[in-house]
């Protein structure tokens, strides 16, 4: 049985800065020592951090994207609000639920052309290369068969309903010109939930550089990335949630900054019904959840779009595949495997820590 000290997972990390605590899809933690919680807990009520006139950390904890956020810095306030702000943007435009955003308004255009945010396009863009290089493993145009599913409430839809969706699946019917983009097929409908929280976690480390802030914590429901030193001084201290844990349980760590650590499992968010369990990551191919040697894969990268795309197709390949890919792909710095069987492996090469009794 691997043993846990500190609480990550794929969309619930946890960050720990220099006392500062902070849920994630992961555990981060200040090079210190202290351990994290778990969950959404908020940052800690630290002061300052380094010398006097070091910047105060500030702290927010939203809920949007379905999940809690969590973001700490050593910033100004006028700075964390801008970036709850740039959350709450987001929210509106990627969003398939919300009426109005340009997800919901493409999702419900009849196959016509509709006008996005630069945004939107680019991160759907970005979703068709991971799609292409996947052959079609990553798919988001699974929003036909995604919003079948109902994890939440227990609701797992009719065979029939599946297989009818499933023709409309198919990341080839998407175009984009521009910030125009049209779905050749109408009954097709885009699904972001496997590369929004990438894309804007990216776009706030972006936000953060320009105004300057060297040292924070994001988390995006699972997304975490690192900037700079954690409050304490040291470097970031990042664990991956045990499968079989509480939420403050970890079976690694890897000391790092400036990197991005995306992981899923299959114990996020699912249900068990007559003797199955259902989880959340489906098969594009057949619209059922993936059937998998993994319980999770996490993937450290540069950026963490990058990372949201791939932990998921790292998670639908298994675990010799995945394994092969991150040690062939250069733009991968290391990852960690979780197989059915509870064992853990990291990637030759990586500087990660496997915890164990």
């Amino acid at each position: 049985m691997i043993q846990t000290p500190h609480t990550i997972d794929r969309r619930t990390f946890i960050a720990l800065a220099g006392g500062a605590l902070v849920s994630c899809a992961g555990a981060l933690t200040g090079c210190s020592g202290t351990q994290g919680g778990s969950g959404s807990a908020a940052a800690s009520k630290a002061g300052s951090a380094g010398s006097d006139s070091s910047p105060k950390v500030q702290s927010t904890t939203l809920f949007v994207f379905d999940t809690v956020v969590n973001i700490s810095a050593q910033c100004s306030k006028k700075v964390m609000d801008e970036v709850a702000g740039r959350c709450t943007y987001f929210e509106n435009k990627f969003s398939r639920t919300v009426e109005g955003s340009d997800i919901w308004n493409i999702n419900n255009a009849g196959g016509k052309p509709v006008e996005v945010a630069h945004e939107t396009a680019e991160v759907i863009e970005a979703a068709i290369r991971y799609a292409e290089e996947s052959d079609g493993l990553f798919d988001i145009t699974i929003g036909a068969v995604s919003s079948l599913w109902d994890f939440d409430n227990e609701v797992k839809p009719a065979d029939e309903d599946i297989q009818a969706a499933l023709p409309h699946v198919d990341y080839r019917t998407i175009s984009v010109d521009g910030t125009t983009v049209t779905l050749a097929d109408p009954q097709a409908k885009l699904d972001l939930g496997g590369i929004a929280k990438g894309y804007i976690t990216d776009d706030l480390v972006a936000l953060f550089k320009k105004r300057g802030v060297g040292n924070a914590s994001i988390s995006l429901g699972g997304n975490v990335y690192v900037m700079g030193k954690s409050f304490d001084g040291d470097a970031w201290n990042v664990g991956v949630q045990d499968p079989n844990g509480a939420q403050d349980d970890v079976l690694a760590t890897v000391k790092t900054r400036n990197r991005s650590l995306v992981t899923s499992g299959l114990y996020e968010r699912g249900f068990e019904q007559d003797g199955t369990f259902y989880y959340h990551i489906l098969d594009p191919k057949t619209g059922y959840p993936a059937a998998t040697d993994l319980k999770s894969a996490s993937i450290m990268t540069k950026k963490s779009v990058l990372g949201d795309a791939y932990s998921t197709i790292l998670f639908l390949l298994g675990h010799d595949r995945a394994m092969e890919l991150i040690e062939s792909d250069e733009r991968f710095e290391g990852g960690v495997l979780v197989d059915m069987d509870d064992r853990a492996t990291k990637s030759d090469g990586s500087t990660f820590k496997i915890l164990q009794d």
